[in-house]
């Protein structure tokens, strides 16, 4: 009878232990080691195995390490492209953490998203301030991959259609837009970079209606949003700089 007990046992723990998922503290030393290649490296292998492909964490440290690399340059050839394949990784692992885990492991890892996200935003932000919209349109196609809101993207596409001479693409994207937006009643709980792009991307999609002699349109596409940004400091200074062109 012992013997059976302890047999049992056994099976019981070997269950368990593999139906936890893996803390990653091997990717974790490396991160705080600043070992960002071997992170890399060490994470991506994960992704790469069947028990562990479809977790989003190893995504997350793949991320953290490319951007990482991303931030310090280096000659290795295999990093060339790490800000782009951080956005790549990242994006894939959201993917399955919404799939498979109801986006738990995204709220949990909401501070390097956030920060991420910001990254990129700043990215887009400055091909539109500077009118390079075609190399904007495919920062924000990026951008959709890393958020659960992509309306921002979404007008900030159309606005780029708009400049890049395809008006039927734009009016499809702010279609696209305004469809989503209306389903939205609130804010709360949005990162900072899903606020700023949805801010610019409503008033570069407003300065491109305004540009098309559609003023009435452009007035009623900021009304949407100026509850939620009349107590920002930039809002006017934006309206009057991006819409007015003053």
């Amino acid at each position: 009878m012992k013997q059976i007990l302890t047999i049992f046992s056994f099976f019981i723990f070997t269950a368990l232990s593999f139906g936890q998922a893996p803390e990653y503290d091997d990717l974790k030393v490396l991160y705080a080691d600043g070992n960002y290649p071997k992170l890399v490296k060490s994470a991506e292998r994960y992704t790469l195995k069947d028990a562990t492909k479809k977790d989003i964490l190893p995504y997350i440290w793949l991320s953290k390490g490319l951007y990482k690399i991303s931030l310090s340059g280096t000659d290795d050839d295999n990093f060339k492209n790490a800000y782009k394949d951080a956005i790549k990784h990242l994006g894939k692992g959201m993917k399955y953490d919404l799939k498979y885990n109801a986006g738990a492991t995204i709220a949990e890892e909401s501070e390097f998203i956030s920060l991420f996200q910001a990254s990129l935003f700043e990215v887009i932000n400055n091909e539109l301030s500077s009118g390079s919209f075609k190399r904007g349109k495919g920062w924000a196609i990026k951008y959709i991959k890393v958020t659960q809101n992509s309306i921002g993207a979404k007008y900030v596409l159309g606005a780029c259609a708009y400049y890049d001479g395809d008006k039927p693409g734009a009016r499809t994207k702010w279609q696209e837009g305004d469809k989503l937006l209306s389903e939205i009643e609130s804010l709360d709980g949005w990162s900072e970079a899903d606020r700023n792009m949805l801010k610019y991307g409503i008033l570069y999609s407003a300065a491109a209606l305004k540009k098309s002699r559609q003023g009435d349109k452009a007035k009623a596409l900021v009304g949407k949003v100026a509850q939620w940004f009349e107590s920002d400091e930039d809002w006017q200074e934006l309206y009057d700089s991006i819409v007015n062109g003053v």
